[in-house]
């Protein structure tokens, strides 16, 4: 099986550092003093984000060079926040069950996230866990989380050379946005409530099963496994 694992709020919360990051650059190119506030992250690419603030703050679309600019920026001030952050921290069971899933046979992990990513290896290296992802779907590929998911599947596919199937497919997230974007691509999607979202939240979008931490995932994975044994 391909899981597609989501960052924030699914494996870890940075504790503010993306937030901080971006208000740096905001204020360093625009002269925008806390661009981020009363902007939501949650489950939206890096882009997306930086065109929110810009029709919040300067009511225009930003240009394709304005968004490489900031990113460009991002990216390294990025580091520093994140090592510097007290609040970081991995959701719950979080290395535990990824580290269950990696010792499954026949089972790959990947990433699907709404970071540019530079900023999904900087977020994952400080708790050593980005060696543990092969390829991934990024902010970098696209604005619509959809294409991403597709991207990173497509990607996992070439780099693992196994044709996984739709229902061998399962994206792991934290947000609505997840769930849509798996569904537009016909795959499987499992919501973990760790990050802004509830529980009902979530379920009202109808993913294959709500957890309320990933400690959930290796007995829903081996139900999966089970079930496949006995129809084959």
């Amino acid at each position: 099986m391909l899981y597609l694992f989501d960052i924030d709020g699914t494996i870890l919360l940075s504790g503010g550092a993306g937030v901080a990051a971006l208000d740096c650059v905001f204020r360093e190119q625009h002269g925008i003093e806390a661009a981020m506030h009363g902007i939501s992250p949650a489950g939206k690419t890096d882009p997306l984000i930086i065109a929110e603030v810009f029709e919040r703050h300067l009511q225009r679309a930003p240009t394709a060079d304005e968004i490489a600019r900031i990113l460009d920026a991002y990216a390294p001030v990025l580091r520093d926040t994140v090592r510097a952050s007290e609040g970081y921290r991995l959701m719950p069971a979080v290395r535990e069950t990824l580290a269950f899933l990696a010792g499954e046979p026949g089972v790959y992990l990947a990433l699907a996230t709404g970071n540019i990513r530079v900023a999904a290896q900087t977020k994952l290296e400080r708790a050593d866990l980005w060696k543990l992802f092969a390829v991934g779907g990024f902010g970098c590929d696209s604005e619509d989380r959809a294409q991403l998911v597709a991207r990173a599947i497509e990607r996992a596919r070439e780099h693992s050379r196994v044709a996984y199937s739709d229902e061998e497919i399962v994206v792991v997230g934290d947000t609505v946005r997840d769930i849509a974007a798996a569904r537009a691509c016909r795959v499987r999607v499992l919501a973990v409530a760790t990050g802004g979202q509830d529980r009902g939240t979530l379920a009202a979008a109808e993913p294959d099963a709500v957890f309320d931490t990933l400690a959930e995932l290796p007995a829903w994975h081996r139900q999966q496994m089970a079930a496949r044994g006995a129809s084959s």
